[in-house]
């Protein structure tokens, strides 16, 4: 019985893991982020792929061989009796159903092809998403004041805000820091790195936390506070506001300040959009102290000297240190605060002439009041002004860069700006491109190794014309559930390709050794749906479970594998409802098909000639 069943079945599952393996292949010739950080995955799954078909025509039937007993020496119990029963009673109404469909064929093939219409609709309507925002029980906050805020009351904003995240019950602990260094170059920003408790023990997910923190945060006088979940692969290497950036670059500075400002207020406005701000600061109050030469010549002053004082002053000069046993302490020269927060003060700052006198630095400069920028950001050596923002829960990347270029095009900005995304949102829309070009591959190479195998032009369309199924049943339930079709589900969706076509691969070689042995292609497709019902159900159902898990989201970070699950399941349900009405149908006409190419073009080899599979004794 294992020789017969392994000779029986040794052609499908050859079939079956070739082409599952084979859709892999278009990754591993992926290009950029997205092709370095799936070549692991699609090695490491086509490896499985071809040990498990391997093992299934060598250990599997030895070990059948070995310890299946004979379904009739064997005493089962009422559990197994009563899953027989049902089982038998779904193969009844299938036999039944099944008649039916074959009696309406042209019927049941207008709707395969209504299912094929109505997948790629959805596949261009459904929101396109990156990586999803997973939850590792960390947030990180920047502050920003007003820019010309001194640190006594930037510090005072800043304990502010850390006191209400140390009242939250979600945050574990926290860090906060203000001034100019490393991510934040102007001394009116802070930065805050919240630690949550761990998942069971809090109810909110780190989204739920932002939502429940910024209308707090928001309350606090003077300053504003951007909120996010850091991303596990930070694309790009500015650091912004928000997860999502866009960047005008321009020669003019006057227009890249004018428009600008026009455009963060349009972004705004938009249904979805939070934290938008820019880097942009120039409104920062600053006095001029213009020397007038002549004069600071006749009392012996030079610009030299008015520097040093003004460093001396404001600057904090290190001028020496004091060694203890335990420690050292640096001395610094600076004015006192009072005279440092009067700007009328400066004018009373005297430098000390060549011949020894105090010279006040009104008497040889003219100080005027402005303002200017804080920083000037550049990128590529011109330039730039970043536009960070944030996406509401629920909202698509794919949603937010098309409103991005909406917005762009309807404010008619001179030619002069460029403007691009940068960071993920310009990863993401490389990546775009790409991903569809990818699935048609995967396809395409499916097409040709079912095409070697079978030796037939038109067998593999058969095989393949379950793929609409799946990818529609992918796309409903990812819609269903509110997701997007992120990088997560996009790769569910080339599991499906190479997954849903197993029912196809059963019930077709099943018919074609039957054809060969003198049944009617009717007879030997019906037989063949019948007798493979059963590995067919079986085979879909440990998928199901399999990936059941993952579309739960269960585990640390589930929430951000779930769409690859809901993927999953939702095409094998869908396509295995389909499938086993559709395949059967399409056989049928691409059989009358290669009939009409025999009577019509005897003098050319038909494209479904004789396979190269062996030819099984039918049971």
């Amino acid at each position: 019985a294992a020789l017969k069943g392994s000779r029986e079945i040794g052609f499908t599952i050859i079939s079956m893991t070739l082409s599952l393996a084979a859709v892999f292949i278009p990754i591993l010739f992926m290009g950029g982020i997205l092709g370095r950080l799936l070549h692991e995955f699609a090695v490491t799954i086509a490896t499985a792929v071809l040990v498990s078909g391997f093992v299934s025509l060598t250990l599997t039937p030895m070990l059948t061989s070995r310890f299946v007993r004979s379904a009739h020496s064997r005493k089962h119990n009422r559990i197994y009796d009563a899953s027989e029963r049902f089982f038998d009673g779904i193969l009844k109404l299938y036999d039944r159903t099944l008649q039916i469909v074959l009696r309406h064929r042209f019927a049941m093939l207008c709707f395969s092809f209504a299912v094929l219409i109505a997948t790629a609709f959805m596949f261009v309507k459904i929101p396109k998403g990156f990586f999803p925002v997973e939850d590792t029980g960390r947030i990180s906050a920047t502050t920003e004041a007003a820019q010309d805020i001194s640190y006594d009351a930037m510090l005072q904003h800043q304990k502010e805000i850390a006191k209400i995240i140390a009242d939250d019950p979600n945050v574990a602990d926290f860090m906060s820091a203000i001034g100019a260094s490393g991510r934040t170059p102007t001394a009116n920003s802070g930065r805050l790195f919240m630690r949550l408790k761990p998942r069971s023990e809090r109810k909110l997910s780190a989204e739920q936390v932002i939502e429940e923190l910024r209308p707090k945060l928001a309350k606090v006088p003077g300053i504003q506070t951007y909120l996010q979940v850091p991303p596990l692969i930070r694309i790009g290497g500015k650091v912004t506001k928000g997860l999502y950036q866009f960047s005008l670059q321009d020669t003019d500075l006057n227009e890249l300040y004018k428009w600008s400002p026009i455009l963060v207020d349009k972004l705004s406005q938009l249904p979805g959009f939070e934290d938008v701000t820019s880097d942009l600061l120039i409104k920062n109050p600053q006095i001029t102290v213009e020397i007038d030469r002549n004069k600071a010549s006749a009392v012996g002053v030079t610009p030299e000297q008015i520097e040093s004082a003004l460093y001396d002053a404001y600057g904090q000069r290190q001028i020496s240190t004091i060694y203890t046993d335990v420690n050292e302490y640096w001395v610094v020269m600076e004015a006192e605060p009072k005279f440092q927060r009067d700007p009328a003060a400066l004018a009373g700052l005297y430098i000390r002439s060549f011949n020894g006198q105090l010279v006040p630095l009104g008497a040889v400069a003219k100080l005027s009041r402005s303002i200017g920028p804080m920083t000037i950001t550049h990128d590529g050596q011109l330039p730039s002004v970043t536009i960070s923002f944030n996406l509401a829960p629920g909202v698509s990347l794919g949603t937010a860069v098309d409103e991005v270029q909406r917005v762009q095009e309807e404010l008619h900005m001179p030619a002069t700006i460029s403007a691009s995304f940068q960071g993920s949102a310009q990863v993401f829309q490389s990546s775009l491109k790409g991903l569809g070009l990818l699935l048609v591959m995967a396809i395409l190479v499916i097409y040709i190794i079912l095409g070697i195998l079978y030796e037939s032009f038109i067998h593999p369309i058969t095989i393949l014309s379950g793929l609409p199924s799946a990818g529609f049943g992918a796309l409903l339930t990812l819609m269903i559930f509110g997701m997007d079709l992120n990088i997560y589900a996009f790769v569910g969706l080339i599991m499906l390709v190479g997954i849903v076509k197993k029912n196809a691969i059963m019930m077709i070689d099943f018919a074609l050794d039957a054809e060969r042995q003198g049944k009617s292609p009717r007879d030997a497709i019906y037989q063949g749906c019948l007798l493979r019902f059963r590995p067919i159900m079986m085979t879909t159902a440990a998928a199901l479970m399999g990936t059941l898990p993952i579309a739960i989201g269960l585990g640390a970070g589930g929430e951000s594998r779930r769409p690859l699950g809901l993927a999953v399941v939702g095409g094998l349900i869908v396509s295995q409802l389909l499938t086993l009405y559709s395949t059967p149908v399409i056989y049928l006409y691409l059989e009358s098909f290669l009939q009409w190419t025999r009577r019509h073009m005897p003098h050319r080899r038909p494209a479904g000639g004789e396979s190269s599979a062996p030819a099984p004794a039918v049971t």
